[in-house]
């Protein structure tokens, strides 16, 4: 791995906690320790089977709704009530109306009537999932708690984040969830690329993914790579981000221009020369508080000969690279060679 950081005092620093845990494996009689495998084995394949089987039941049917593993929408809430009595109140089993593959359960008779005689009045936006991740093109779990009734609809999100995002334009957020949630519903709730994102040029997986998974907060907290995780992700400027941690993926979303990498995670030498490679997330540097990453050990040398100089003619580059490949399918150029050329 290589690093440098060129403006330590502009670092954001933490302190790391490292937890290790040891096994203590006890010998056991051959036949005790198979029956123990076997055992194990199967446990773990009914939790499997479960959790894909709970998983499926938001796929069933037609319509793609955000459901508990009971089939239930709204986490169980009564969805008249956020009209009548604007405020959640949990339903009750008893009384409970199918629409839409969505069980829905009701505070009382009243309002179990109410909604049969008109459900498209009382039903959420976007099969119960949150109204703001919809117009960026995906979906997020709730809680009702964020409610918001406009125009007669019923829109719920995910957190306060989610709010502030939707309040800044509820008019356009509302126009962009409804363009995009045909084909966030028909992809199961999988990111889609949004109008908004082909202005942006990354370099990610197939998937949307940036840095090949890593950590973007972690090089700057940790000082070296870390793997990120899905269940941990955040969405900027057209690339999914993964993060090792709950507490650095708040840290991306409160400042992503903080730690995005530069030049859409393409190699920075190459960029200097105006072309466009991978790189290797393991080879990187901070540079006045900019992440910059590597294809290669020959490319990062390279680089460290003129830093500065070098710094300046890819951020001369970049707008022009972006302006011509942005919303097209990336294709690396060849190993990049030294220009003479100077930026104008």
């Amino acid at each position: 791995m290589f690093f440098n950081n060129h403006n330590h005092e502009n670092m954001s620093t933490q302190t790391a906690k490292v937890i290790r845990m040891h096994q203590v494996i006890r010998k056991k009689s051959g036949k005790a320790l198979f029956y123990k495998i076997v055992f194990i084995a199967t446990a773990f394949l009914i939790a499997m089977f479960t959790a894909i089987g709970a998983r499926a039941q938001k796929f069933h049917g037609k319509y793609f709704n955000n459901l508990n593993n009971e089939g239930v929408i709204l986490d169980g809430y009564d969805p008249v009530a956020f009209f009548t009595e604007s405020k959640p109140v949990k339903g009750n089993p008893n009384f409970q109306y199918s629409y839409q593959d969505a069980i829905y359960y009701f505070a009382s008779q009243q309002h179990l009537d109410m909604f049969k005689t008109d459900p498209e009045k009382f039903k959420p936006q976007y099969g119960g999932w949150c109204a703001y991740a919809v117009s960026l093109g995906r979906i997020a779990p709730i809680d009702v708690n964020t409610f918001s009734i406009v125009d007669g609809r019923l829109f719920i999100q995910h957190n306060q984040r989610a709010v502030n995002g939707w309040n800044k334009d509820v008019t356009g957020n509302i126009i962009k969830a409804d363009k995009y949630w045909p084909a966030v519903s028909s992809h199961g709730g999988k990111q889609i690329t949004t109008e908004e994102e082909k202005g942006f040029l990354n370099n990610t997986d197939p998937d949307g993914v940036i840095l090949q998974g890593y950590d973007a907060v972690a090089y700057f907290t940790h000082m070296k790579a870390v793997k990120g995780r899905p269940e941990f992700s955040a969405r900027y400027n057209g690339a999914t981000y993964w993060f090792s941690s709950e507490q650095n993926a708040t840290m991306f979303k409160d400042h992503p221009e903080m730690f995005a990498p530069q030049y859409g995670a393409f190699c920075g030498y190459a960029m200097a020369l105006n072309k466009l490679r991978p790189i290797n997330p393991e080879i990187f540097d901070v540079i006045d508080g900019r992440l910059i990453l590597q294809h290669s050990e020959d490319a990062y040398k390279q680089f460290h000969k003129d830093v500065s100089g070098f710094v300046k003619k890819a951020d001369y580059n970049w707008p022009g690279q972006v302006k011509k490949q942005a919303g097209k399918k990336v294709k690396f150029d060849k190993p990049a060679k030294p220009a003479n050329t100077e930026p104008k």
